[in-house]
């Protein structure tokens, strides 16, 4: 047996997604699992990447020369205070290795972005989930929790997998009541999809505390989740220890490039912020009227729960895996009952909605 021991919290890493048993089942054709962009990227930004794989055989010096201003000037901030990363998840896995080390805590929703725990255990720190509210989190049970041994305040919204929000002001109400040495890291990166009115940009509150980050990612409304590009935005200070930390080379030319193209196409951004809305509202209509609880979501993807129904969220994953339509299970308990289904083109919305409703009828 070898002799190699890799940090204890390591062993507390589990899988978050069910994924078993797939090879029991066709290729799926309709892919509605994966919260990807069904509508791709920007013409622009595929051909920015394929002009930017000629040249590829050398590294690209400090992507955050071309990117960080090009995010500043769309989005009206500071260059000096974004961070890029290889996906919004390296920049998340970064913070936690900053700023938690043995016998610090991490305090998250319970039911929130379920991968969130493994940033603690892989910093040997402690994961602290609290209570929600029928799976949106709840600003006085992560007060409560607060102790001396905080020292990071994780909260995805949009949340992922549920869809559900806080609204501006409950954001601002728990970062006014945290201790300064708390770090609140607000994961926003459904937040292009968001419609409700209370709702606040995370920027806002990122720009101007010294405790708070906002991470974003091209993954979702601009459709380069195989690009792997996040960003962060921050105080100087965390940017500098971000940066620290960072890989030597931390995203491929074509990605970045394409990043870039991006951000100049908001016609493009429009038009999937648009059509999204569009479907989401009417599969959901559409999964109401089934007799299903359909949680309002506020991202790309609707979450469904057969808690009260005579037919199963298990039985339902399997019925539509062997017609090729693919979604999404979880292992946590809460979502026990549940299916996430990421909204993708009409037509393949129509046939999982009339699947779905032919398995509740069958």
């Amino acid at each position: 047996m070898s002799q190699l021991r890799p940090k204890q919290g390591i062993h507390n890493i589990k899988p978050h997604m069910l994924s078993g048993g797939l090879d029991d089942y066709p290729p799926a054709s309709i892919l509605l699992n994966s919260n990807e962009s069904a509508f791709g990227p920007s013409p622009g930004a595929i051909a920015a990447a394929s002009a930017a794989v000629t040249g590829i055989e050398r590294y690209l010096e400090n992507p955050s020369a071309l990117l960080a201003p090009a995010l500043a000037k769309r989005h009206g901030l500071d260059p000096g205070r974004i961070a890029i990363g290889n996906g919004s998840d390296d920049l998340l896995a970064r913070l936690a290795r900053i700023y938690l080390e043995p016998g610090s805590e991490m305090i998250r929703s319970c039911n929130g972005y379920l991968k969130t725990p493994n940033y603690a255990h892989a910093n040997n720190a402690t994961p602290i989930s609290v209570d929600d509210d029928d799976l949106t989190p709840s600003v006085d049970a992560m007060l409560a929790a607060v102790t001396p041994n905080t020292r990071m305040v994780y909260l995805a919204n949009p949340e992922n997998p549920a869809g559900t929000y806080l609204p501006g002001s409950e954001i601002r109400r728990l970062h006014a009541s945290l201790p300064e040495h708390v770090l609140l890291v607000l994961d926003c990166a459904y937040e292009e999809y968001v419609d409700a009115a209370d709702y606040e940009a995370a920027q806002l509150l990122a720009g101007s505390a010294d405790n708070v980050v906002m991470t974003r990612t091209f993954s979702k409304i601009y459709g380069l989740a195989g690009a792997r590009v996040g960003w962060m935005y921050a105080s100087t200070e965390i940017i500098d220890m971000v940066n620290r930390v960072g890989l030597t080379f931390p995203l491929a030319s074509p990605s970045l490039h394409a990043a870039v193209a991006a951000l100049d196409d908001f016609p493009h951004q429009t038009r999937v912020y648009d059509i999204n809305r569009r479907l989401r509202a009417s599969f959901s209509a559409a999964m109401s009227a089934l007799g299903l609880k359909v949680y309002p979501s506020q991202t790309n993807f609707v979450l469904l729960s057969f808690a009260n129904s005579r037919r199963s969220a298990a039985d339902c994953d399997h019925y539509l895996r062997q017609r090729g339509i693919a979604i999404r299970r979880f292992a946590a308990a809460a979502y026990a009952d549940c299916i996430r289904v990421t909204i993708g083109q009409q037509s393949d919305m129509l046939a999982a909605q009339d699947a779905i409703k032919q398995f509740m009828e069958s």
